[in-house]
């Protein structure tokens, strides 16, 4: 059987139960070997809030538990600007070469965003795109732009295709119940409102131990 690496990539500021949730279910899913956690600093997105560091010890808190190793990968962090997801895909695939699988985790909120990505429709040369979504979601262009529905749809595949091949396989997993947003976390916090349903138990206690997202 091929190795099998799942990679969720993502600001995770502040890590919360969604992103816990998405990668604990395609671990599962895919039966994979490790979960390669990435945090990014996006170009995509605002000023974040966490410092690298204080957001990589808050993922390393989040993950512990999961049934496979999970590494935190510092790659887009130690690049000090804003990062493509195919620049971090490629040094992934160059450094643990042709046969393995890799599979890219994402919400279905990023998969309708998935064609302004840069050299989007390359990524499927390099790793396999699973996407989690809440239930009655669907590949049309109600949910998704065209472009992207008709890539996504010609490369579904089941869990095995994906875990015994490279790259290039896309599956949906559309049973996902958790829609949780880190904005609105952040204003929680910063409101004094309770994350508690939101974030890991330990998650919060760092949040409060380091008095994030107060003001």
């Amino acid at each position: 059987m091929k190795r099998c690496i799942a990679l969720l990539g993502g600001s995770f500021d502040p890590v919360h139960n969604g992103h816990v949730a998405l990668g604990k279910q395609f671990v599962q899913l895919l039966n994979a070997d490790a979960l390669l956690v990435i945090p990014a600093l996006p170009w995509q997105k605002g000023a974040l809030v966490a410092t690298p560091q204080q957001r990589v010890e808050m993922l390393t808190l989040a993950f512990t538990g999961l049934p496979c190793p999970v590494t935190v990968d510092w790659q887009e962090l130690a690049r000090g600007s804003a990062t493509y997801t195919i620049e971090t895909l490629r040094a992934i695939r160059a450094d643990v070469g042709p046969d393995v699988a890799l599979a890219f985790l994402m919400g279905a909120d990023q998969l309708q965003r998935l064609n302004t990505w840069h050299e989007w429709r390359n990524l499927f040369d390099l790793a396999h795109f699973c996407v989690a979504a809440r239930p009655g979601f669907e590949l049309d262009d109600a949910h998704v732009p065209a472009e992207v529905a008709a890539e996504f749809q010609r490369r579904l595949a089941t869990p095995e295709q994906v875990r015994n091949t490279p790259a290039g396989r896309t599956m949906l997993a559309a049973d996902l119940a958790v829609d949780i947003s880190a904005t609105a976390i952040r204003a929680a916090l910063q409101r004094g409102d309770g994350a508690n349903s939101l974030l890991p138990p330990v998650v919060l206690d760092y949040i409060e131990q380091h008095n994030l997202y107060k003001n």
